[in-house]
């Protein structure tokens, strides 16, 4: 049998980048062969996301762009899959005849049929494969690493029940679904086999875990299980809705040493007449009480959080009241989008839409007074050692670039490390910031490998 070479992208968060390995772990099972020049591969496969405008326009780019591989390059086969795939599927196969198939966000799983039938179907009918959105949350499947080996993200969790005024995912996703815990305890020493160092826990909402299977919030009981894996060193926590942060998940980020003391809180906003349009079910007061709460318990946590700049309706007093929230809180991490108005969504007709420009200039006034704060809690770090993750070497120089329990890969910043041992990607080392450079540090090695 020829072995077909596979040539993969995966767009949108790392949510969807699990669904991408997990099809990559199935094709790799069924000896497909994987390939990253894209003008080599028989079968192209587009993971995308529309979860804001930006992530669409980069997705039909994307697509569009791998089309042209039908026609220039070897490829017979072209998947789209994914949100814009749940979203647009007519659209797709209608305006763009060179897509083969398309797989909707609960049909991933079909991938390897999907792809035989095609390569044996010289016609190449359009398919379009999708599930109910109501679907359990797949259970064990096979995985192929893309992120380097030493750490990898473990989705806990399927869909979204809260319904927020601006986002679309609960119609392209589903609603709220678990995946059972003896499933994600079985991944995660599968994935400690394979060298995985860090586990970063992903979901729509990770805090609600548990909730729809066994009747209670159940996110600490599984961190303690995570925590007694061998091989695991890190467990970072991302997407903690406020409201849903529990004083047993505070103990056990206090209690459990492998449980970072870092967290992913999406406040999207600080005013609260934007809060209760946005659908949001917190406001300020309460923001800054759980703030308070996790500094107190939780002396050295480095807090993220994600905003939206310009919703329909926000003055400019709603905008200071979010710019003074951000200065007077001074969080470790922090991230700024302008709305994006999205069809089927209720925030899509409200009245007084802010314009695009408005939005972003609002957008850059909130980065450039974080970046003030981010600069100077960089500085603070000067003189403290800390366990740091090294990611590899710096090219031509004696040093090597990290990451510190405070930083997350991809949205975080980094620390690099003047040394001359030689290290290897998934080390940890102790290591001593003697600078700052923006968001990023600049430390070196204090003593032996921390393993």
């Amino acid at each position: 049998m020829r072995e077909y070479q596979v040539f993969c992208v995966s767009l949108g968060c790392d949510k969807n980048l699990v669904d991408t390995e997990k099809m990559l772990g199935l094709l790799g099972r069924e000896g497909f062969r994987f390939t990253d020049d894209e003008s080599q591969a028989d079968v192209i496969l587009v993971n995308t996301c529309c979860f804001i405008g930006d992530a669409k326009e980069e997705s039909v780019n994307t697509i569009l762009e791998m089309a042209r591989y039908k026609e220039e390059g070897s490829a017979r086969v072209l998947i789209v899959t994914g949100c814009l795939a749940q979203r647009y599927q007519r659209e797709i196969l209608t305006e763009i005849p060179e897509v083969d198939a398309v797989l909707g966000t609960t049909s991933w799983e079909e991938i390897v049929p999907v792809l035989r039938n095609l390569l044996a179907d010289g016609e190449h009918h359009p398919v379009a494969c999708f599930h109910p959105l109501d679907e359990p949350a797949p259970r064990n499947r096979p995985r192929t690493l893309t992120t380097g080996g030493h750490y990898a993200y473990l989705k806990i969790a399927e869909g979204c029940d809260k319904r927020c005024t601006y986002c679309i995912i609960p119609s392209l996703r589903g609603p709220y679904r678990s995946v059972p815990m003896e499933d994600l305890l079985r991944e995660a020493k599968e994935l400690a086999d394979q060298g995985v160092k860090e586990l970063i826990l992903v979901a729509q909402e990770t805090t609600l875990y548990g909730l729809d299977l066994y009747g209670k919030k159940s996110l600490p009981k599984l961190l303690r299980g995570l925590a007694q894996i061998p091989g695991i060193w890190w467990i970072r926590i991302q997407y903690c809705y406020p409201e849903e942060i529990t004083e047993e998940l505070i103990d056990v980020i206090c209690e459990e040493e492998k449980v970072c003391h870092y967290l992913d809180i999406p406040i999207q906003h600080a005013s609260d007449r934007i809060l209760k349009r946005m659908g949001r079910r917190t406001n300020q007061a309460e923001l800054r009480a759980l703030i308070a709460r996790l500094r107190e318990r939780i002396p050295d946590i480095a807090l993220r959080t994600t905003l939206i700049s310009g919703f329909p309706g926000e003055t400019e007093e709603d905008h200071e009241i979010l710019m003074n929230f951000v200065d007077e809180m001074e969080f470790e991490r922090l991230g700024v989008f302008p709305y994006s108005a999205e069809e089927d969504t209720p925030a899509f007709s409200f009245p007084d839409q802010v314009e695009q420009e408005l939005k972003e200039k609002r957008r850059d006034e909130i980065m450039e007074l974080q970046q003030e704060i981010a600069f100077e809690k960089s500085e603070s770090m000067v003189g403290r050692v800390l366990t740091v993750l090294i990611e590899g070497k710096v090219v031509d120089e004696p040093a090597y670039v990290g990451r510190t329990y405070m930083d997350a890969p991809g949205v975080d910043g980094l620390i690099f490390v003047n040394t001359g041992e030689e290290l290897l990607s998934g080390d940890f080392v102790r290591v001593k910031v003697t600078g700052a450079a923006d968001y990023d540090l600049i430390g070196e090695i204090c003593d032996e490998s921390a393993q």
